[in-house]
């Protein structure tokens, strides 16, 4: 009889990649998510799909109960530079708490957390990074407080008993991302790239079938409960070297805007604080978090995760961009 994973934020970028490795290895998925039409399209891939908001406890429950469940993957998240602090806490912390509670009212064997290696983003350069290096008073932006917290609960139920494995992957890229590399390509045919010291600050990004792969290893890998995992492709790049390559890769020619960084991080504090002030709705133009992720170097040590996880990336940074630069070049918009 195959086993049973439920799956949260089914319907978001990293969810589809994950039902296709899950499903490679023979595992039946529950897919939990907001997005029907989305959600309908993963039937037909052999999902069970339920449209409900994790944070609605009540009919979370209602799953848990009717299915029996052996595995949680935990995708599921407000992933935002911006927004109210009650619709981050809702989601990322009451949620989480939420499923980590189900997963140990009904035995199951164990949970997979995405968190984010935004709990690392500081005003300054930082290489190597362990996943011991967070500053647990980061307030940065509410996501990244959400996330610490999030994560110390998950820490605080596993002394009590919850099988639990944290990821924290860090910049996805592949066909279907919404977010990252489509408002960069965006910029570069508007007015360019934002450029911070010369474009020299090195980025470490994901494919995310690589992302998906370390969600499976999570989820399977023995002696790992209550340990947490930096995932990357282990190939950091000069930030205006990879933009190039992407531009390259999608028949695009690379233009870049070179800022100050100091002028522009000044700029995006007086935005969040007119924001914040007037209560408007939508993101500002700039946030510090934004300035910060564009300006500085972040690279992850993933030793760990190849030593407890023996986790190795599936594809190389080179084929991901170039299988995106030619999906981009087919699905964008004049």
């Amino acid at each position: 009889m195959k086993e049973t994973v439920l799956l949260t934020g089914a319907t978001g970028f990293l969810g589809g990649y994950v039902i296709d490795e899950l499903q490679k290895f023979g595992y039946r998925v529950i897919a939990i998510g907001r997005n029907e039409k989305r959600g309908r399209e993963l039937e037909k891939r052999g999902c069970t799909f339920f449209q409900i908001d994790f944070t609605d406890r009540e009919a979370l429950e209602h799953v848990f109960a009717q299915e029996a469940i052996d595995y949680v993957i935990h995708a599921g998240a407000l992933s935002s530079a911006w927004g109210k602090w009650e619709d981050f806490y809702r989601i990322n912390v009451s949620g989480t708490t939420y499923i980590a509670e189900l997963v140990m009212q009904y035995k199951v064997k164990r949970m997979v957390y995405i968190s984010s290696p935004s709990v690392y983003s500081d005003k300054c350069d930082r290489f190597n990074i362990l996943e011991t290096d967070v500053d647990k008073n980061n307030r940065l932006n509410y996501y990244i407080r959400t996330k610490i917290m999030a994560e110390e609960a998950l820490q605080t139920f596993q002394k009590k008993g919850l099988h639990v494995v944290i990821l924290r992957p860090r910049g996805l890229i592949g066909k279907g991302d919404p977010s990252l590399m489509p408002r960069l390509m965006r910029a570069n045919s508007k007015m360019g790239i934002p450029l911070f010291n010369n474009g020299r600050n090195l980025v470490d990004i994901t494919c995310v079938e690589n992302v998906a792969y370390a969600c499976f290893l999570a989820m399977t890998a023995e002696g790992v409960e209550g340990q947490v995992f930096n995932i990357t492709n282990g190939e950091p790049k000069e930030f205006q070297v990879l933009l190039e390559q992407f531009c390259h890769a999608a028949n695009e020619r690379a233009r870049f805007l070179k800022l100050p960084f100091s002028v522009i991080y000044a700029a995006a504090c007086v935005f969040e604080w007119i924001y914040k002030t007037f209560r408007l709705k939508s993101e500002p133009v700039l946030t510090k978090y934004t300035v910060c992720t564009l300006a500085f170097s972040q690279t992850l040590d993933i030793e760990k995760a190849r030593e407890k996880l023996h986790y190795e990336p599936q594809k190389t940074l080179e084929e991901g961009i170039r299988e995106y630069g030619d999906w981009w070049s087919a699905n964008r918009k004049n």
